[in-house]
């Protein structure tokens, strides 16, 4: 049985899903680190990692497979209440 390749929109997928997870592993490591200056190493990598996510989620938007649905007002309205009782609360 022969696998069919993937399709662009199938790689771009991928690649972003990679990307989020990447992201979530070098924050991980930026948080956990001792030394200042590896930790400087991380944050710089992460910040690229973030770039080439934004990239990809930009390119993905423009050919319109990835179209997050926007928030109503009343939701956003909502969240914003909510972290604003939780951060008078501290």
């Amino acid at each position: 049985m022969t696998a069919s390749p993937m399709s662009d929109q199938e790689m771009m997928e991928d690649v972003l899903s990679s990307q989020k997870a990447i992201t979530g592993v070098y924050n991980t490591f930026s948080n956990e680190c001792v030394h200042a200056c590896l930790r400087d190493d991380f944050l710089n990598i992460l910040q690229q990692e973030h770039t080439i996510q934004s990239d990809v989620f930009t390119k993905m938007q423009q050919r319109g497979w990835y179209n997050p649905a926007q928030a109503a007002q009343p939701q956003i309205d909502q969240v914003k209440t909510k972290f604003q009782n939780i951060a008078s609360s501290l």
